[in-house]
C-alpha cells in the first residue's frame, strides 16, 4: 500500500469471510485443475481419465459354402495313377473331380452341375512349393472363391534327403504364393491340406512286389528307394524325410494361421492312416479312386465346419 492510506482494523467477521473467500478460491482453481506436481498449468481435458483401448478387428467370418473352386498343388490333385498306369485323372480329383466315386470337394460344395462350370484344377504331377505361386497366380484368374492347396510331398521325394527342398525356402515359397491370391484377391478363402505321411505309404506299399518295381522308375526315391532295407542308414534316410514332411507341415500351419481367411486341416492329412485300397494299384504311393475319396471327405468337413 502507498504511504497516505490509512490501516483500518477489519469489521467482526471479515477476517472469517476473507478465509472462507480464499479456500473457495483454491478450491476452484484445483477444480480447474493444477496438474499433480503442483504446476500451474491447465490439466488436459482428459486428465486423471483411461483412454479406451482400441477395439480389436473382427475375424472375417467364414463361408462355409462357397460359390467357385480353384486347386493348385501336386500329382495328388491331378489324380495322378488311380486310373491307369503313371497317368493323371482329374476326373477323380479329392478338389475339382467329377467322379461320382470320389464325390469330390468341389461337387459337395457346388453340386455336379457346379463343379463343372465354377471349379478349376491348376494342379501339375512333380510340382513342388516353387512352383505354387505360379499356379496361385493362373487361379486367380478365375476369380474363386475357395482355394485349395495340397503341395510339398515332391520338396520331400527327392533324390537323396540332401536334395530335399529346405524349410526355409519351403516356407518363403508358400508364403509367396499367399502373397500373390491376397493381391487379387484379398477375400478368397483358402483350404491347406497337410502332407500325408510318407513314411506310412512306404510301409503300406512295401508289401506289392508290382508297386515295388514301379518305384523304381523314379518314384519318391528319398522314402521309397531300396524298399526293403531296414538296415541303419535306410532307417536313417526315411527318418529324415518323415521329420522334413513334419516340418513342412509346421509351416504350412503357421503361414495359414497368420491369415484371417485360410483353414488348415489341423493335420488330417497326415494323420489319416492310409490303406491299401486307399493306395493306386498301379505304383501303390498315390491315393487311389477310394484315397480321393477321403480326402475330399477330410476337406469338406474342414471347410464346412461353422468354427476351424
Amino acid at each position: 500500500m502507498d504511504q497516505g492510506t490509512r490501516w483500518k482494523r477489519p469489521e467482526r467477521g471479515g477476517r472469517s469471510r476473507a478465509v472462507l473467500a480464499a479456500v473457495a478460491a483454491a478450491a476452484v482453481l484445483g477444480a480447474a485443475g493444477c496438474d499433480a506436481v503442483g504446476g500451474a498449468g491447465t490439466a488436459p481435458s482428459d486428465a486423471g481419465a483411461k483412454k479406451a483401448a482400441p477395439a480389436p478387428s473382427p475375424t472375417p467370418a467364414w463361408d462355409t459354402s462357397p460359390a467357385s473352386v480353384a486347386a493348385v498343388g501336386d500329382s495328388i490333385t491331378t489324380g495322378f495313377d488311380a486310373c491307369a498306369v503313371l497317368t493323371d485323372c482329374p476326373e477323380v480329383s479329392w478338389a475339382t473331380g467329377g467322379s461320382e466315386k470320389v464325390d469330390s470337394l468341389a461337387v459337395r460344395l457346388l453340386g455336379p452341375a457346379g463343379a463343372a462350370e465354377r471349379s478349376w484344377n491348376y494342379a501339375v504331377t512333380g510340382a513342388r512349393m516353387a512352383d505354387l505361386p505360379g499356379q496361385m497366380a493362373r487361379a486367380v484368374s478365375r476369380k474363386p472363391e475357395l482355394v485349395t492347396v495340397l503341395a510339398g510331398a515332391n520338396d520331400a521325394c527327392r533324390a537323396t534327403t540332401s536334395a530335399m527342398t529346405p524349410v526355409a525356402a519351403f516356407r518363403a515359397d508358400f508364403e509367396e504364393a499367399i502373397r500373390t491370391l491376397r493381391k487379387a484377391l484379398p477375400e478368397a478363402q483358402v483350404y491347406v491340406a497337410s502332407v500325408p505321411d510318407l513314411k506310412r505309404l512306404w510301409s503300406q506299399g512295401r508289401t506289392s512286389e508290382t508297386g515295388k518295381r514301379v518305384w523304381e522308375l523314379g518314384i519318391c526315391p528319398s522314402m521309397l528307394g531300396d524298399p526293403d532295407a531296414l538296415d541303419a542308414a535306410a532307417n536313417e534316410r526315411r527318418a529324415a524325410v518323415q521329420a522334413r514332411v513334419e516340418d513342412y507341415n509346421e509351416v504350412l500351419e503357421e503361414v495359414c494361421a497368420a491369415d484371417d481367411r485360410c483353414r488348415y486341416d489341423g493335420g488330417a492329412v497326415y494323420a489319416y492312416r492310409f490303406g491299401t485300397a486307399q493306395l493306386s494299384r498301379w505304383d501303390w504311393f498315390h491315393p487311389s479312386i477310394d484315397g480321393q475319396a477321403r480326402l475330399a471327405e477330410i476337406a469338406h468337413r474342414t471347410v464346412t465346419a461353422t468354427k476351424p
